[in-house]
Formats: C-alpha cells, structure tokens, sequence
C-alpha cells in the first residue's frame, strides 16, 4: 500500500521525452523532438542522470524547443516556494520533504485522497501564479495576449513508497538535493516530522 510519494516536478525543457539517458514518457508531442528519436521509456523507478549519455544529441534537443529550458533564479525559487506553501495549505497535503532546485522541484508527500496527478497539477499551479504576481514570470517574454506558457514540464514523476525506511531515504535525499546543486539548504514552515 503506497503510504507517501517522492514526487519530482520540472521546469519546462529540463528533461525530454527523447533524453538519452531514458525517460519515462511513451509519447514525443512536438515535431522539433521528434527528429532527435522517439521516446527513450524506460520502467526502472531510479535516477538516470548521471548515466553515461550523447551530451552532444541533448543540448540539439533542448535547442529545437520551442521556448529556451527554464532555469529558475533565486528570487524565481523564492516566490514559488510561496506558492507551494499556499498549495500545501489549501489541501492540506502532508508533506515530509521539499526542495526546489533550478529547473525542477523534489516533494516528499503522505498519501492523500487526491491523487498525486492532482497534487503535483496543484503546485505547479501555484507557484506559477505566484511568478506571475511577482512580476518574475520565466516565460514572460512568450506570451500571447494574457496567456503566458507554464514554466513547467507536462506531468511529474513519482515514487511510491510503502515502507518508513524507504520514507526516511527519500526525506534525506531531498534534504540533500540543493547542495548538489550548489544551493544553500531549505527550510519550509509546512514540512512535517515523520514520526516513528
């Protein structure tokens, strides 16, 4: 039985559906992808970043996109950390774990009676809305009209998790994850303690 999720949100160009490395996407949508390969599935729950890879062949890809990746500044990650925090208010999601890095978001969150679909579509709404409001908005500059592209990547992934030691492992790694990004740690007013 799944008792919490790591979910991982991205910012939009952060990882494609043709990366070489593996994704886990079945389907590429744009026609500018589509000419680096078709989608690279692969069914293994484990990070593929630093696998070995045609570094060459990812960037051409990024390049194709039809708005440049986004990578989210210190200010950019200050206020969606206030819309993630209004998220995580506003439906009272139990979350253990968060950290939001320059192009995607780490959660660790207990089940909930929304799916974690639904959760992540949350966040991302939430933290879009407060760049918007802040004048900070990374895909500004490609709006049309009042529309303005989400900085964000289609759905997320996530991990299930049924055990606390799996739990304690997930917390720590997204404790850790800023620092491996070169980031000063987290710390989030809404976190909960896993208790024992």
């Amino acid at each position: 039985m799944v008792l919490w999720y790591h979910l991982i949100i991205s910012a939009y160009g952060f990882w494609l559906p043709n990366d070489p490395r593996g994704s886990w996407s079945d389907f590429v949508g744009a026609w500018e992808l589509l000419k680096f390969g078709g989608p690279t599935k692969v069914n293994e729950k484990r990070s593929y970043a630093h696998d070995p890879h045609d570094r060459e062949r990812r960037r051409a890809a990024k390049d194709s996109l039809k708005y440049p990746p986004v990578r989210f500044d210190a200010n950019q990650r200050r206020v969606i950390s206030q819309g993630l925090e209004r998220a995580m208010t506003e439906g009272a999601y139990d979350a253990y774990a968060c950290c939001v890095g320059h192009d995607h978001a780490h959660f660790v969150i207990g089940r909930h009676q929304r799916t974690i679909e639904r959760i992540s579509g949350h966040l991302k709404s939430k933290g879009s809305m407060s760049l918007r409001s802040a004048g900070c908005h990374p895909m500004v500059d490609y709006a049309t009209g009042d529309i303005i592209p989400s900085p964000w990547s289609d759905g997320s992934w996530s991990v299930f998790i049924n055990d606390d030691k799996q739990a304690r492992a997930a917390i720590d790694y997204v404790r850790r994850h800023p620092l491996k990004e070169g980031l000063p740690e987290q710390s989030w007013s809404f976190l909960k303690v896993l208790q024992d």
